[in-house]
């Protein structure tokens, strides 16, 4: 895989062309998503008209930060004039009228938009077996899940029919689908991307995220997409990071690492923890002193996400209602709504709609949903106090290598474990990455976590780059 730093090298020194690349890159695409299912729809013609100027912006010496870097885009951020369906039939011919911010931001540095992503159906899902359009293959073997919900941007980056791509983590959906597919995944700090026009899931947990073959080329994509959106009422106020500037500076002499105790690892597959422990040497060797740090409520992280991305989302949803936009459906009495929306949602949607519905009832809100709250707050709290004492805290991506597509289908609770190492970092808005640390005996990527503290993307970045190497 050529990586988008190596594609500009060549490319400043005339070797190749933006629209020369683009081409590589559709070919591969009809090549390879019959299989892979990564793309819903590839946006040829708009891209080639970037790609053209992104060479002439070259020739004439304008060329921009991200300039000819071709990007693919999860199907669930707002792209004008650009089909996004979110993975669902009820949206299965909305076209947005805007851009998201982050698209805005890709144009205006000058990357090439090349298609939209699948995904698990609103990004509810850790397989990318959900989306009402089919489920995306693993590159590295077809017979297995690419990781979810952004399981077709990280397929899509690791089948070479794009040099980065965007999606959204509400749990673990940029990391775990990274971890998966032997790509890089950088879920940022809460905040620091704006979520304007991202189809919204879960607001206080959702975050787009960006995928990679290497650290810098994450590090590119997110510098030039962070910091402050008037238009996003979530949006940190912090200054634009320039990760990209510091990202090879040499470590310093000695960083702390947190890492869980071996009893809450206890879940996780015996070859995840070998590359775990390989992971943990390397980063001695690079200097790293190693502190143990217990995850108070680790116990109550999964019930506690989907308390609360349940609740969100039941909330959120409430708008496909057959009448404003999206699909409509009319019941033989005439009745719209329920016809709607009992067609036009997959069974993993609904299911966490009436979760949602049901922790927010007036019976049970307390119980519940005021509960997990309280819960989130304390996990918040904990990664505060890791943080007075550890740079980065290091974690398995996944207890599993990637499974079979259709091996935990059948059970809703074994799939949610799948995010046990990733959702703590939503519910505390703590920023993470995933980095490709080795394989599985039969040859699957196995991902390994760092996480830091927040706003800290640059510390994070910087370790992550030297554990790879790149």
């Amino acid at each position: 895989m050529k990586s988008y730093t190596a594609f500009r090298a060549e490319r400043t020194a005339n070797k190749t062309t933006c629209a020369a690349t683009l081409e590589q890159f559709l070919s591969t695409i009809e090549a390879k998503n019959p299989t892979i299912n990564a793309i819903l729809t590839v946006n040829a013609t708009e891209a080639r008209v970037q790609a053209a100027e992104s060479d002439k912006r070259f020739q004439d010496g304008t060329a921009r930060a991200l300039e000819g870097m071709v990007v693919a885009v999860k199907d669930n951020i707002s792209t004008k004039g650009l089909r996004t369906t979110c993975g669902s039939k009820i949206l299965e011919t909305f076209v947005p009228i805007y851009d998201a911010t982050v698209i805005e931001r890709l144009k205006s540095a000058g990357a090439v938009i090349v298609a939209k992503a699948n995904l698990d159906e609103f990004a509810m899902g850790s397989s990318n077996e959900n989306s009402a359009f089919g489920a995306v293959r693993n590159p590295v073997n077809t017979d297995y899940v690419p990781g979810g919900s952004s399981g077709g941007s990280a397929a899509a980056v690791a089948s070479e029919m794009c040099h980065t791509a965007l999606g959204s983590d509400t749990g673990g959906s940029v990391r775990l689908p990274a971890a998966f597919c032997g790509t890089v995944g950088l879920k940022p700090t809460y905040g620091r991307v704006s979520r304007y026009g991202l189809v919204a899931y879960g607001s206080s947990l959702d975050q787009i995220g960006q995928f990679g073959e290497s650290v810098e080329d994450v590090a590119l994509l997110y510098d030039a997409l962070n910091g402050h959106d008037e238009r996003d009422a979530t949006s940190s106020h912090h200054t634009q990071q320039h990760t990209l500037t510091a990202l090879k500076k040499p470590l310093p002499a000695s960083f702390v690492v947190a890492t869980l105790p071996d009893e809450q690892l206890a879940g996780c597959d015996a070859e995840v923890m070998r590359v775990y422990r390989e992971t943990l040497e390397r980063l001695k060797t690079l200097g790293a002193k190693v502190i143990t740090h217990e995850m108070k409520y680790m116990s109550a992280v999964i019930p506690t996400y989907y308390i609360v991305a349940t609740a969100e989302a039941s909330s959120n949803l409430s708008r496909y209602d057959g009448v404003r936009y999206g699909s409509r459906k009319i019941g033989a009495d005439g009745e719209v709504t329920t016809e709607t929306r009992s067609q036009g949602f997959g069974a993993e949607v609904k299911r966490r709609i009436m979760i949602g519905n049901y922790v927010l009832s007036s019976g049970y809100y307390d119980a519940y949903y005021t509960k997990a709250l309280k819960v989130r707050r304390l996990i918040y709290n904990d990664y505060k106090a890791m943080f007075k004492d550890a740079d980065v805290f290091l974690t398995p991506a996944a207890p599993t290598p990637p499974f079979k597509i259709g091996e935990k289908s059948a059970d809703p609770l074994a799939m949610y474990l799948a995010d046990i190492f990733t959702v703590s970092a939503n519910l505390g808005g703590v920023p993470g990455i995933s980095v490709p640390a080795g394989t599985s005996a039969n040859g699957l990527p196995i991902g390994m976590q760092l996480q830091a503290n927040h706003f800290e993307e640059e510390k994070l970045l910087n370790v992550a780059y030297h554990l790879l190497g790149k």
